[in-house]
């Protein structure tokens, strides 16, 4: 029985152009794994037997809780089914046909019946392109990977074997698809937007709706039972020729925002997503509008190089690619590399009747890694903020703090009852088996000699620069990008203001706040660094 399968006006655009180079800028839940990356994928696989494709993703755990399982649902969806079309990670079985270019280990692999591969490249294990022979390139969440990495590794391995799949126009192809980058670092695919070329873009989209006039016309004299014209299968299959000449050097950039998927998502996910996510993210990763740091802003010296990602591939890959599993037991400590599990956790904190924060690091050597953020609101107070943190570095073995506070931690509670901000925290901590080391950093520093220092860190000036785990701070990291400067101070008018849909709580200055209390203690009173850590990837130091 056919199942009729929804794509949404996007991801019709996007299949019907079909440009050898394709990049897509879309929102959340656009439906790029599922109506774009997985066709194309398809495709390749289909119109290249044998052939050998990569699928890039920034680092191997956004890989299994990204990118391949949409992928998947898809490929089952379409009737391609694991274990009988396609296998991955294991020797694929017998009745399957051989690649062009066997692959040396199964071990990050998706192998299908007609011998085509498609190799699982992350960029956070070294080398992943290296020795590899691509026949196409497909990459999920661009913002994230490396470009650098990308021109190094992967575009040369995309040479393919030109003798087996050179006239496919999907040959040497390239897809990008990901959510609008604040970071002009991380905005590389944007510039692909110069290389589309529209008159082109308006000849394919031409073509194919005639190579859908004639299809439409062949199939309704074959359910009339009547004669098909000798020249309507020939003009057919000229303009398939003549589409697939014009897709081979054709680069499409193309934005999309959420909305036009809004069949699907309903128009209450774009008011929850507007209501829930803190502004930058949503005109960014909802509505895929430009909006760049700010200007003048608080910290001007904190740029995209202090900012990393650092996974335990080796506890990821040890749940296999059973995905029910992985997000059952992924969401801890035990994913996180950048976790020295045998040292304290220095903590800096801010402290507000709307919403409390807590910024988590480790000092390594002159490295301050900012392994985490947390933060609760309204109604979760500060034992809720406590228990997340001690839920999530459960698995942690030094159960021990380095509290850093000043002044302002110990006036009256208003996040809990009348005893003060640290004397609670230290009692919360206790009740999860924590000792706590509090180290009191006195009067806060004055605005600007605190804007002095903390950029002076990220230069690299001091004794301790930091940075700061992307996954596990986008939040902090948004709030800081646009943190801005009023009469020589940080801006911290927001706070006082109430919440709305477009002024979340969370992308005020008070998860910042956290931050220079944390940096500030890391300044005057460092503890002793623990040196056995291994610095995390794509970091720039």
């Amino acid at each position: 029985m056919n199942k009729k399968i929804y794509f949404n006006p996007a991801q019709i655009d996007i299949l019907t152009v079909n440009a050898n180079m394709t990049v897509v800028v879309g929102g959340r839940r656009l439906g790029k794994t599922y109506g774009i990356i997985a066709p194309r994928l398809l495709q390749c696989v289909q119109q290249m037997p044998g052939a050998s494709i990569g699928i890039v993703v920034q680092s191997y755990k956004r890989g299994l809780t990204n990118t391949l399982p949409g992928t998947f649902k898809a490929l089952e969806d379409w009737g391609y089914l694991r274990g009988v079309h396609w296998v991955v990670g294991i020797k694929p079985p017998k009745y399957f046909l051989q690649p062009v270019i066997k692959p040396m280990s199964y071990e990050n692999v998706i192998t299908f019946y007609n011998g085509s591969t498609a190799y699982i490249i992350s960029q956070d294990i070294p080398g992943s392109s290296n020795s590899l022979t691509l026949d196409a390139v497909i990459g999920d969440e661009a913002k994230f990977l490396n470009f650098q990495k990308l021109k190094d590794e992967t575009f040369p391995a995309n040479g393919g074997t030109t003798a087996h799949f050179g006239k496919c126009f999907l040959h040497h192809s390239m897809l990008f698809v990901s959510d609008m980058p604040v970071d002009k670092a991380k905005a590389w695919f944007l510039r692909y937007e110069d290389s589309t070329d529209p008159e082109l873009i308006m000849l394919i989209k031409g073509i194919y709706s005639e190579i859908f006039k004639v299809t439409t016309r062949i199939k309704e004299l074959q359910a009339k039972g009547e004669i098909i014209p000798g020249y309507l299968p020939g003009r057919l299959t000229w303009l398939q020729k003549e589409i697939a000449k014009f897709r081979r050097i054709a680069t499409y950039y193309v934005e999309y925002s959420s909305i036009w998927n809004i069949e699907v998502l309903g128009e209450k996910y774009i008011r929850d997503m507007k209501r829930d996510l803190t502004p930058l993210t949503f005109w960014t990763s909802i509505m895929s509008k430009r909006i760049g740091q700010a200007k003048d802003g608080f910290y001007p010296k904190f740029t995209t190089n202090h900012v990393y990602d650092a996974s335990d591939n080796d506890y990821l890959m040890s749940l296999g690619y059973n995905f029910e599993l992985i997000e059952e037991n992924a969401n801890d400590c035990r994913r996180d590399a950048d976790l020295n599990r045998e040292a304290p956790i220095a903590i800096g904190m801010d402290y507000n009747a709307r919403i409390n924060w807590l910024v988590a690091a480790q000092l390594d050597v002159r490295r301050l890694n900012v392994l985490k953020s947390f933060f609760v609101k309204n109604d979760r107070k500060l034992p809720e903020l406590i228990e997340d943190f001690c839920r999530y570095y459960y698995y942690h073995k030094r159960k021990e703090i380095i509290f850093y506070y000043d002044a302002t931690a110990l006036g009256s509670n208003y996040a809990v009852d009348n005893n003060n901000f640290a004397k609670v925290i230290i009692s919360e901590f206790g009740k999860y088996g924590w000792h706590v080391k509090p180290e009191y950093l006195g009067q806060p520093m004055r605005h600007d000699e605190k804007n002095l220092l903390i950029n002076n860190m990220f230069t690299g000036l001091k004794d301790a620069v930091p940075y700061l785990n992307q996954y596990n701070n986008e939040s902090l990291i948004d709030a800081m990008r646009i943190t801005g400067i009023y009469n020589g101070k940080k801006d911290k008018r927001g706070e006082k203001l109430g919440e709305t849909e477009l002024d979340k709580l969370e992308l005020r200055t008070d998860g910042t706040d956290a931050f220079d209390t944390l940096c500030i203690g890391i300044d005057r009173k460092p503890y002793r660094a623990i040196t056995n850590l291994i610095i995390p990837t794509g970091v720039a130091i």
